[in-house]
């Protein structure tokens, strides 16, 4: 398999955790924003919606969008419950990920992190994005405060699609995590997961 990956985003990020959780090799190809690589990878269609990530399988065929590659990477291992409706509600907050959490508390972060962003950077922008980032973040705090996973009783997809834009919503975003001990407490327990690996990493 070959990983489409652009280095600073989270979206790729989940994608990376998940392989070495799994231990499952892949060769990463960086495509990082504003990239020579980015381009071309667009240029070969290897980018079907026209961004990263994209996992090619070892037949060709090319699987976009960072959760539908964690649920077929999750298919047949302990990161996908058995059990129906803790798949669904796991499904659930993977949706809620990229329809609310992924554009106020990403986003933020996109807009402090990357210069051609910092245009729309606005005070106004950022003061916004960052009470509703609060909120969404409240959100994950109530439903960790007496559960150590977000769905079902393990660790599964949602916790990996949540945790890559999550843990760094402080030093990148901006946020004040200090707010939420629950989530920390969870944010460690993924951490600590055997082959863990940091965004950095």
């Amino acid at each position: 398999m070959r990983l489409y990956s652009m280095p600073s985003s989270g979206n790729s990020y989940k994608v990376r955790l998940l392989l070495a959780l799994l231990g499952r090799s892949c060769e990463t190809l960086d495509v990082e924003y504003q990239s020579e690589a980015l381009d071309r990878a667009k240029a070969e269609g290897l980018l079907p919606f026209g961004k990263a990530p994209v996992l090619e399988l070892d037949d060709g065929r090319l699987l976009p969008e960072s959760n539908a590659i964690l649920c077929w990477l999750g298919e047949g291992t302990a990161f996908l419950p058995e059990d129906a409706f803790a798949r669904a509600e796991m499904l659930a907050w993977m949706f809620w990920e990229q329809n609310q959490h992924e554009g106020v508390i990403a986003v933020r972060a996109a807009l402090l992190t990357y210069p051609h962003r910092r245009a729309q950077a606005t005070p106004e922008r950022l003061a916004e994005l960052l009470e509703r980032g609060h909120e969404l973040l409240a959100v994950m705090e109530r439903h960790l405060q007496d559960r150590d996973w977000l769905a079902g009783d393990a660790v599964s997809l949602a916790d990996i699609c949540l945790y890559a834009y999550t843990h760094s919503a402080g030093s990148r975003g901006g946020f004040d995590l200090g707010r939420f001990p629950a989530l920390n407490r969870w944010l460690a327990r993924i951490a600590a997961l055997p082959g863990y690996k940091g965004l950095e990493a």
